[in-house]
């Protein structure tokens, strides 16, 4: 096995191992919500660019607290592959919200697709 070939694969089982932690690390406050408040700007994700050269696909969910004001306040990687997760990420704490009397916490869902049809 050459060296370029055990490097490849390496890379790989540490992608993977780390995708399986992302995806399965429990968490019993978890919120897994889908947030009911009303978006008034959304900004979608920027495929990465890695990513999309190795076809990677998938669901990564955000769990987001919303601020009264509707700013997104904080985030936390619910799952997700960890190539996707900093472009879902980046683009849901530019989304705003309705203003509220109180903060609201909820799971927004990103789908990527190297076809080219991302939510």
């Amino acid at each position: 096995m050459s060296r370029k070939t055990m490097q490849r694969w390496l890379a790989g089982a540490m992608l993977l191992a780390l995708s399986a932690v992302i995806v399965l690390w429990p968490s019993s406050s978890r919120a897994q919500d889908e947030l009911t408040r009303k978006v008034k700007t959304k900004v979608a994700p920027a495929y990465p660019e890695l990513a999309k050269r190795m076809s990677i696909s998938g669901v990564v969910k955000v769990q987001v607290v919303v601020a009264p004001n509707g700013s997104v306040k904080t985030t936390k990687v619910v799952g997700g592959h960890p190539l996707l997760v900093n472009a879902a990420m980046d683009a849901v704490k530019k989304w705003r919200f309705e203003s509220a009397s109180d903060e609201t916490t909820g799971v927004v869902e990103f789908r990527f697709d190297p076809s080219g049809t991302n939510q």
